[in-house]
């Protein structure tokens, strides 16, 4: 149970607002890791409790609710205003400009030290669009309270989840030719998540007296068009980008609310901001933070590890289950597709493992060999490595061994197998076997996923899928009948 703050020993207290959007919720885990006592404003607070580590409060409050925030405020040192209002409706620049002047206020009646603030690059001797320049008005209006302002403005941010990012990958994976307008030929200075939380978190003990704007970037000057191509790159995908002079940023917004995952409201605003160039201008962040952002294309490399860690670390069938439903097919998360189903069994998991272990080789899939056999036959003639291999032990298996067209990538004896496809795909595969229970009864958790790469690989899930669902329903109980034989034999 989380102690009150009176509970606790009294040092640095910081705020942090927008800790359920991208970059306050990785900013959050950040700071939690490097030991700061955190207070989070939510205007729900019961669904991010959970989610908060042991040392950070989580309170009621809305920024346009200027009542909510005198309480949230009591005791804060430090601010982070990561608060903007894309995501609404019409008159955004005026609940922008509402928020902050009611956090604003709020922070010097309570004594803050500091707010640090995230805006947009974009010069204002040119015209902005109403995003970026609201964006900036913010700003204005923390510094006009009275209390010190840190000021950040980034270009695109590139990471793993974050909008610009989704925006890329969704395109490439899914147009192999694109008629482009000429919002993505237009400059921008990317920064990868993983440098812009540094240059948060360095704010907070920077040395110095007044506000300050840092104009932060990655060391690469490039357009959304060399994103695409980049991320095209690493994904082994070939796209062709015809450049056309229409589409105006309405059109183009509809457009990516069909194709992408980006709400086409959300999608108009940012192709107005993208419109723009949002290159850094004043190398002041290199002259004071000895933080030194890397390029795009270590930025995209960067997100797409990222990427695999999260996926591997959530568990595949922890995510898709969450629901409690017995069998989830054809579920999509991110750019990933799977297909999980579990099945109580008789005896011990310790018994229900042993079966699980010995899959493939001399012992076969439990179901369907033929039509095992089948796809190892279509492998070998495209190049693949077949189902011929095998597996070294019939009984024991380690990380690194190959079963037949497959290789175990990960391995916690008794409790959980994941195996990689080494068949020739368009796209990854893995599959992996869960299991829990206690001495008399088992569950096991079989789960498919295929990260598909590009239209091929979509095809390909959704054309095979009732194949696949019917070979590894079967594969599951058949594996469940050789349980019980164990069980049985006991």
């Amino acid at each position: 149970m989380k102690r009150s703050y009176e509970d606790r020993p009294r040092k640095l207290l910081i705020l942090l607002t927008g800790a359920t959007g991208y970059v306050g919720g990785r900013l959050r885990k950040v700071l939690e890791a490097a030991g700061h006592h955190l207070r989070c404003l939510a205007r729900r607070p019961e669904s991010m409790t959970p989610a908060v580590g042991g040392h950070t409060e989580v309170v009621a409050g809305d920024v346009l609710d200027p009542t909510t925030l005198k309480a949230a405020m009591d005791g804060v040192q430090m601010a982070y205003y990561l608060v903007h209002s894309m995501g609404a409706g019409g008159g955004f620049e005026k609940q922008d400009r509402q928020g902050a002047r009611n956090f604003a206020q709020a922070a010097r009646e309570a004594g803050v030290r500091r707010i640090i603030y995230l805006g947009g690059l974009g010069d204002r001797n040119h015209p902005l669009s109403p995003h970026l320049r609201s964006r900036q008005e913010v700003g204005d209006i923390l510094r006009d309270c009275g209390v010190q302002v840190i000021e950040f403005r980034a270009s695109v941010v590139i990471g793993s989840g974050s909008l610009s990012f989704e925006l890329v990958r969704a395109l490439v994976e899914r147009l192999p030719l694109m008629v482009t307008p000429r919002w993505v030929s237009v400059p921008a200075q990317p920064i990868g998540i993983a440098d812009l939380l540094q240059y948060l978190v360095a704010a907070l003990d920077l040395p110095l007296e007044g506000h300050r704007i840092f104009e932060i970037g990655g060391s690469d000057r490039c357009s959304y068009a060399d994103l695409m191509r980049e991320y095209a790159r690493q994904r082994g995908l070939r796209r062709l980008l015809i450049p056309v002079p229409v589409l105006t940023p309405r059109l183009s917004s509809l457009w990516l609310g069909l194709v992408t995952p980006v709400y086409a409201r959300i999608g108009r605003q940012l192709i107005e901001s993208i419109r723009h160039p949002t290159v850094v201008q004043d190398d002041g962040a290199l002259r004071t933070f000895r933080i030194r952002p890397q390029g795009v294309r270590e930025a995209i490399a960067s997100a797409l590890r990222d990427e695999e860690l999260e996926f591997t670390e959530t568990r595949w069938s922890d995510a898709r289950l969450a629901s409690g439903a017995r069998h989830r097919g054809g579920v999509r998360v991110g750019n990933r597709l799977i297909d999980s189903r579990t099945a109580l069994i008789p005896g011990s998991p310790a018994n229900a493992f042993t079966t699980i272990r010995r899959i493939g080789g001399r012992t076969g899939w439990y179901w369907g060999n033929w039509l095992w056999f089948l796809r190892g036959v279509i492998d070998l003639l495209v190049g693949g490595v077949g189902m011929r291999r095998g597996r070294v032990d019939p009984e024991h298996l380690q990380v690194g061994d190959v079963v037949d067209c497959w290789r175990v990538e990960a391995l916690e004896p008794d409790r959980r197998l994941r195996l990689v496809a080494e068949m020739k795909l368009p796209g990854r595969a893995w599959l992996e076997f869960e299991v829990t229970g206690d001495h008399d009864t088992a569950t096991i958790r079989q789960t498919a996923v295929f990260d598909p790469a590009g239209l091929s690989g979509l095809a390909y899930w959704y054309l095979s899928y009732p194949f696949h669902r019917l070979i590894f329903s079967g594969m599951l109980r058949g594996i469940g009948d050789a349980c019980r034989d164990i069980a049985e034999s006991a």
